[in-house]
């Protein structure tokens, strides 16, 4: 009769199983080879030694899964069951608000192509600067911090076309946002108009346009600068690419926005 020699895992052997498992998913999860998931953590050539446990995680490689991907550390290793940090820890209040003369909130109008670099610029006070301001003497847009952005391309079709303006209010909380309202979103590269919603179970952000033909996509909440509410739109059927033209064109649409302020109250 022969003898079982098999004994059980010890825990550090599990542990290290449990974390060359969970770095493989990661990989997985991302749609990335060996060697592209090495690029992005700065490892030479591949992952495929650390995922056959011949070379160790180090703490660089846990640093970069950290402020890429929002990896928890301590679920990386098997301490905890929540993958991501806590969504309260992402900041998406405005970086910056400006003021008037009179140290009164504007609102700053960022156009489509000050939008390509928003993202970069968004803590720089100077930049600022640039970009026209308006003051809306609305009682609905007092006591709040708001900002006006011109929507480029199709996705949110029909609700908004292509160059309309979306007047927007700052968000304090990702956890304030709701899957019935637009929002601006300023991720980390780009500026975008979108519903957002909150899936069970999971961590992820995911982003919807009203355009069916384009596909809802998940982000990670920290790849979140900034969340605008939208509260109004404008569209022009005149040039307005100007920035004396779009101020005059802003005053001329003080009624409608008015209108449109009373019909959502009723």
């Amino acid at each position: 009769m022969g003898l079982d020699c098999a004994r059980p895992h010890s825990p550090r052997i599990m542990e290290k199983e449990i974390t060359l498992k969970r770095f493989i998913e990661i990989r997985r999860e991302h749609g990335h080879t060996q060697a592209e998931f090495a690029k992005l953590l700065g490892v030479s050539n591949t992952t495929a030694d650390i995922e056959r446990g011949r070379t160790k995680l180090s703490g660089k490689i846990v640093s970069e899964l950290l402020r890429q991907f929002n990896i928890n550390p301590l679920w990386l290793f098997g301490e905890s069951e929540d993958k991501f940090l806590e969504t309260s820890r992402t900041s998406v209040i405005p970086k910056v608000v400006t003021v008037d003369s009179s140290d009164n909130d504007n609102m700053v109008l960022v156009n489509a192509k000050a939008a390509a670099g928003y993202p970069q610029n968004i803590a720089d006070t100077s930049w600022y600067h640039q970009l026209p301001a308006f003051d809306l003497p609305i009682p609905e847009f007092r006591n709040a911090t708001y900002r006006g952005f011109q929507v480029e391309g199709d996705s949110m079709l029909p609700n908004l076309k292509p160059n309309d303006w979306v007047l927007a209010k700052a968000v304090e909380h990702i956890d304030y946002v709701s899957s019935n309202k637009m929002y601006v979103v300023v991720l980390q590269d780009a500026v975008l108009v979108k519903k957002i919603e909150k899936r069970p179970n999971s961590n992820n952000i995911t982003l919807v346009s009203l355009n069916e033909t384009y596909p809802p996509y998940e982000i990670k909440p920290f790849q979140i600068q900034e969340i605008w509410e939208v509260s109004s739109k404008l569209t022009f059927n005149v040039d307005a690419t100007t920035e004396t033209g779009l101020l005059r064109q802003l005053h001329q649409s003080m009624e409608e926005l008015k209108r449109q302020v009373g019909n959502t109250k009723n």
